[in-house]
């Protein structure tokens, strides 16, 4: 397991978190939530795995971080930062970096995304959805907009 960014952990004991879960329902409630949203991602990653080929699983994934990406504020004109190598995509989908070269290529040429350095750039969000079989429903996200 491996972090992207320079990141923090904390540990907390099972016996704290139930204690304090039992004292703030509300916060329980939303621990709940988050780990349900989890298991919904969890599930669309595996049916994408079995189902998608290279490049609608890739077109996917883009479109799954352009919305949670867009629910932080972290979207500028269709247009994120993507700081992951195409080593590092290839090992989250299992193809080689050569496989995953192609696919972005093939995304380029097809006018859906430019991609400059760790840049990237949606040209046809409706044609990046349909690549990649994408409903983002599933994200459970409160506000719902056209992107």
């Amino acid at each position: 397991m491996a972090t992207l960014a320079p990141s923090s952990l904390a540990f907390i004991q099972h016996d704290n978190l139930r204690t304090f879960m039992r004292s703030h329902p509300r916060l329980s409630d939303l621990l709940w939530r988050d780990t349900l949203i989890d298991a919904a991602i969890f599930r669309q990653w595996m049916v994408g795995l079995g189902r998608r080929d290279a490049y609608g699983r890739i077109a996917h994934l883009l479109c799954e971080l352009l919305v949670r990406l867009r629910a932080v504020e972290l979207v500028e004109d269709h247009a994120f930062t993507l700081p992951v190598t195409q080593a590092e995509l290839g090992d989250a989908f299992g193809l080689s970096t050569v496989h995953v070269n192609r696919v972005l290529q093939d995304l380029r040429r097809d006018s859906l995304i430019t991609l400059r350095g760790v840049s990237l750039k949606v040209l046809d969000w409706e044609g990046l959805k349909k690549a990649g079989e994408f409903d983002p429903i599933y994200l459970h996200l409160v506000k719902q907009e056209a992107l």
